[in-house]
């Protein structure tokens, strides 16, 4: 099981530094490689080496640009496996979500690749003589910060939409899972993407981004994580009058009316919130269940839960890997003692699994208190916490009662409940009848203190832009 070398990439070049952390495998708590962290020279040169790769790469065709961007999400493709191994060493996730994630970093490339050609500006109509137009400008060098649990994805969602639209970037990896930044600057490397134009760093966050963001030359910044480190760093982005594109967190509502097959939305509804060991912005946790099909629901989802292979490894049969990190362990435990304690129901799960490793099976609470923690807190672990309505007023009322929106679920056959939730729930994205939220060519990205900004679709390349008025007179 091979590891990558661990290293700063910065001005297209590979270094190490004196300072440096361990990477902990969450399977076992081994230690996997040591990973250096930036010095305030190193992120002086990271910032010097975008800004003068940023000069050559908003000069450049964008159907060179488009090139580009199609030969890395090929070279991600092309170390499928070898990529999906060091996710599952380091991140904990299964060997098939690990591999999933570089497709899913492939497609994201390849959409934003297409969108370089498409940052269409417009004529607006004009007196004889008058030409007026609105062009989209490329803003300058972009500081991206990104989090841990989709240590490729998510990552790859900035640098894809940041360089299609013509900037440069300094991308700071997850710290506690390296790899998938490592794996996608290499292969933005190797598909000669600019010395300068893709720079990534590592460190501690608080240093990086309050020295980052007081620069001048960066000129956006793009953060996904928790809403308390979101609302902070949009704090430091207001001192420097900084536009930013936030995706934070979430608590997403499930509503399941009484019209479905209660029997096999629990089924699916167990295999979606295990997806990732459930460390997902968008991972289904609230479920709303009409009160005629609550019990049917409630034993399929227990069902489910329980019949779930879990462990560690690279086997293809796992269905859930382990949390990746002690302090998921630590707040599952405390979040489920919580629910019991205020007297939610435990049908499945709740207990650690062995004393090696972060092992914690996927947890079914029932009969949920509404101040529960885990029912106004992110959970960001494998929780699915069922409550009984009566009625889709409650049932829109409660999945609206948090600050939190940025993904929401329902499951109905009828069209006037779909038309409804459509218009009423609040969230950024809400799935019908599945559990996938997030697609390439769809925008994405949150409301309420779930965030602002889009990535992905046509709208993704926007918030790495701005716009000139243009007002040409023919003769003076």
């Amino acid at each position: 099981m091979h590891y990558p070398e661990l290293k700063l990439f910065i001005g297209g070049q590979w270094r190490g530094t004196a300072r440096g952390e361990p990477v902990i495998n969450p399977a076992d708590g081994s230690i996997l490689a040591t990973l250096p962290h930036a010095g305030r020279q190193d992120l002086d040169d990271a910032l010097a080496a975008a800004e003068k790769g940023f000069r050559l790469w908003r000069a450049t065709d964008p159907a060179e640009r488009e090139q580009v961007l199609q030969r890395a999400a090929a070279n991600l493709l092309a170390r499928r496996e070898e990529i999906a191994v060091s996710l599952v060493l380091d991140q904990g996730k299964t060997i098939k979500e690990a591999r999933n994630e570089v497709r899913v970093a492939h497609d994201r490339i390849l959409w934003d690749a297409g969108e370089a050609r498409r940052l269409y500006g417009r004529i607006v109509p004009a007196a004889p003589g008058m030409r007026k137009m609105v062009t989209r400008h490329p803003l300058g060098v972009v500081a991206a910060f990104t989090p841990w649990n989709y240590p490729l994805a998510s990552p790859t969602r900035k640098v894809a939409g940041a360089l299609a639209a013509g900037c440069s970037i300094i991308l700071k990896g997850a710290e506690e899972t390296p790899a998938g930044a490592i794996a996608l600057v290499r292969a933005f490397q190797e598909a000669g993407v600019p010395d300068g134009v893709v720079n990534l760093v590592f460190g501690k966050p608080a240093d990086i981004s309050s020295h980052l963001i007081a620069q001048s030359g960066v000129r956006l910044v793009t953060f996904t994580g928790s809403v308390p480190v979101g609302k902070h760093l949009a704090s430091l982005c207001g001192q420097h009058m900084k536009p930013a594109i936030m995706e934070l967190g979430g608590n997403s509502p499930v509503i399941v009316w009484d019209d479905v097959d209660a029997e096999l939305v629990g089924t699916l509804s167990a295999r979606a919130k295990a997806r990732n060991a459930g460390q997902v912005c968008v991972a289904p946790t609230r479920f709303f269940v009409h009160e005629r099909v609550y019990d049917q629901f409630v034993d399929s989802l227990g069902a489910a839960a329980e019949a779930l292979k879990i462990g560690t490894g690279l086997d293809p049969a796992l269905e859930m890997g382990p949390l990746a990190n002690e302090r998921r362990l630590s707040a599952m435990q405390a979040l489920t003692a919580d629910a019991v304690g205020r007297g939610a129901r435990l049908v499945a799960g709740g207990r650690r699994m062995g004393d090696r490793g972060f092992q914690f099976p996927l947890t079914v609470l029932a009969d949920m208190p509404a101040d529960a923690r885990a029912m106004v807190e992110e959970p960001f672990g494998p929780m699915a916490l069922v409550s009984r309505v009566t009625s889709l007023d409650e049932a829109i009322a409660r999945a609206n009662a948090l600050e939190f929106g940025l993904a929401a679920y329902a499951f109905t056959d009828r069209a006037s409940v779909a038309t409804r939730l459509s218009e009423e729930i609040e969230s950024g994205s809400l799935a019908i009848n599945h559990f996938n939220s997030t697609y390439p060519d769809m925008p994405f990205g949150g409301v309420k203190d779930s965030g602002y900004g889009r990535e992905g679709g046509a709208e993704g390349l926007e918030g790495y832009t701005f716009l000139k008025s243009v007002m040409q007179q023919a003769k003076p």
